[in-house]
């Protein structure tokens, strides 16, 4: 006899489950679309395995998937004599989301149903879209090469349970029926089901099939039946682009990234020559909400001569690209390639080159319509990811540079970031000898950093550079279009100090060389050094980095990301032409002179953003300074 055992759904499971039925209802047909998806990766699977194994074939001509219902019994059936899956592979598969930031994503869903439905569908659906239309779902499968005997059965509800038992089957592959809802009777109709099919799936590489009616001679059915193929099963990248609609691009899309939105734009190409392959690219709307999971596979499917080899092919594309979905298929490569080879393969490495240049010139492309709504798109959801290829793509760092863009201190600048490198090129002064900018934590605080003072009195634009990775951008992107980047916080501004100390008298030299001496020898175990300051002209002080240290908002990000750093000592520079900085001047006590040097000291380091050791002593010593001058 055999034994039936139950097990609960994993928590994030669980979880998706109750909102997915809920927020996809209104796209409930979707179901179908996803099972025979997934159909077609097992049909894919089992072709590739059999290429060393024929075994696996069990003598079968055909690969196929059969959608077929059941009035009286109300029920649905999708199934396939593809690859199958063992019971180990049907826990891992279905009984768990083998993804480290699933929390994440669940957490970002409301109970809105419109942004639900949005982020679901960037998670991807799957399987799980039989629950949308069914209230128990069974499957029966078994792994191809694995004996009739030891098939496995998966049943569930789909409210935290579901049961496994071992079963006889005696074909290989999948088969998944779903007893359906009371008011989900609009799929029990040959209609709508072959309407869904070759609406979302005529591009399936394999044939789909129906039972048809036979019918006799005056056109009445006899009773009899006979399969029919639903889908054309003709792969659309090996299609003519003049024959395909734009629809067609977009339902492949959407089958093969699970996404629910059409693409930003659509790339396909074939190539004939010394190499022969297609690429079909996709550039999406919308970012994955797992685009920063180290742990996630990335990558475009990869077929040889149609045969399918593998998803998420990660040679074929750099990381900074891995947003773009796809197919590449070549008739160059082998078919037993393996991973280990795509790594060190001039047939990989050719392809790889081509289909980056054609995703940067169709970006390009964009980025210089008149209309900016689709490059502006594109850019919020995945341009952290684009400035990663800077650092990585050193034979693409000026194309890539073009791409960029920035929030900046011009007047028609907002908090988007919009301005390209060549916006702020086109802008300069004439007599400005670099592009400037400024990293910070937020749009706040870099737009609201004194360092800011000098150059917006001079009319000059700075760069307001807020994301994590602009500290590492900018460590790469050292020039654009001939000229040096340059960051206002630097301790060298020599270009701005020239045009100061023309104007000193002799006088005003001493007096200046005084003053710092004097804050120097007050607070010489906290800082580098003390000077005159080129960039204030409203605050009393700030700090730079000395020469050759890492920045202070680099050094908090890596203290962030857990790296202990080695404590730094800033350069406090005074503005001499602040009251405060002219108070301190006259001042000869040297405990007073301590306290009103740790005071413009500590209030440069939070304007930069720092975290004070002692922030209670700050306060107190702040309290007691402003006591003496009211």
């Amino acid at each position: 006899m055999s034994h039936t055992e139950t097990h609960a759904f994993q928590t994030e499971v669980n979880q998706l489950l109750k909102l997915m039925i809920h927020a996809l209802y209104s796209n409930k047909e979707i179901f179908l679309r996803e099972l025979v998806s997934n159909a077609s990766d097992a049909l894919d699977k089992l072709r590739f395995e059999s290429v060393s194994n024929d075994a696996l074939t069990e003598g079968e001509s055909e690969l196929s998937i059969l959608v077929d219902f059941d009035k009286d019994a109300r029920t649905v059936t999708i199934s396939d004599n593809g690859i199958g899956m063992t019971r180990d592979e049907v826990i891992a598969n279905i009984g768990t989301i083998a993804n480290s930031g699933t929390k994440k994503f669940l957490e970002n869903l409301s109970g809105d149903q419109a942004k639900d439905s949005h982020l679901i569908g960037q998670f991807g659906v799957g399987f799980y879209a039989s629950f949308i239309v069914a209230d128990k779902v069974t499957l029966n499968t078994r792994r191809a090469g694995d004996d009739k005997a030891n098939a496995t059965r998966w049943e569930s509800d789909g409210e935290g349970e579901y049961t496994l038992e071992t079963i006889e089957k005696d074909t290989k592959g999948t088969e998944i029926t779903l007893h359906l809802k009371e008011d989900m009777d609009e799929f029990l109709s040959d209609f709508r089901l072959k309407n869904i099919i070759t609406t979302y799936s005529d591009h399936i590489n394999f044939p789909i099939k129906m039972w048809k009616e036979e019918l006799d001679d005056e056109g009445k059915p006899n009773g009899e039946k006979s399969l029919e193929q639903v889908n054309k099963a003709t792969a659309i990248w090996t299609q003519p682009k003049s024959e395909l609609t734009d629809e067609e691009y977009n339902n492949f899309y959407q089958t093969l990234s699970h996404d629910f939105e059409t693409p930003l734009t659509t790339l396909h190409n074939k190539v004939e020559g010394t190499l022969e392959y297609t690429s079909l690219l996709y550039v999406p709307k919308r970012a994955p909400f797992d685009l920063y999971d180290r742990d996630r596979r990335y990558g475009l499917k990869l077929y040889v001569k149609r045969v399918f080899i593998m998803d998420d092919a990660e040679n074929l594309l750099p990381a900074y690209l891995r947003f773009v979905r796809g197919v590449i298929d070549s008739n160059d490569l082998p078919l037993n390639v393996s991973r280990e080879i795509l790594q060190s393969n001039k047939v990989v490495d050719k392809i790889r080159s081509a289909s980056v240049k054609r995703v940067l010139d169709s970006l390009e492309k964009m980025a210089k319509e008149e209309d900016q709504t689709d490059f502006n798109t594109f850019w919020d959801q995945f341009g952290n990811v684009m400035k990663e290829g800077v650092i990585e793509d050193y034979a693409n760092k000026e194309k890539i540079a073009k791409l960029l863009r920035f929030t900046t201190t011009h007047e028609s600048s907002t908090q988007e970031q919009r301005v390209s490198l060549q916006d702020y090129v086109d802008r300069m002064k004439e007599d400005q000898q670099a592009i400037y900018f400024i990293t910070g934590d937020s749009y706040a605080a870099a737009s609201g950093s004194p360092h800011l003072e000098m150059f917006r009195k001079k009319g000059i634009e700075v760069l307001l550079l807020t994301d994590r990775i602009d500290e590492w951008l900018v460590a790469h992107l050292t020039e654009f279009d001939g000229k040096q980047l340059k960051s206002i916080t630097s301790a060298d501004l020599k270009e701005f100090e020239a045009e100061d100390e023309a104007e000193l008298t002799e006088e005003d030299k001493k007096a200046r060389e005084a003053i710092t001496e004097k804050v120097k020898t007050a607070i010489e175990d906290l800082v580098s050094d003390v000077r005159i300051t080129h960039r204030l002209t409203d605050s009393p002080a700030c700090v730079v980095s000395a020469e050759g240290d890492m920045s202070a908002h680099m050094a908090r990000i890596m203290e962030q990301m857990g790296q202990a750093m080695p404590k730094q000592k800033p350069v406090l520079e005074l503005n001499p032409t602040h009251p405060l900085v002219k108070k301190l001047e006259a001042i000869d006590a040297e405990d007073k002179v301590k306290e009103w040097s740790l005071f413009l000291l500590e209030q440069a380091q939070l304007a930069e953003g720092d975290q004070l050791e002692r922030p209670a002593d700050f306060i107190k010593r702040m309290n007691s300074l402003l006591a003496e001058v009211i």
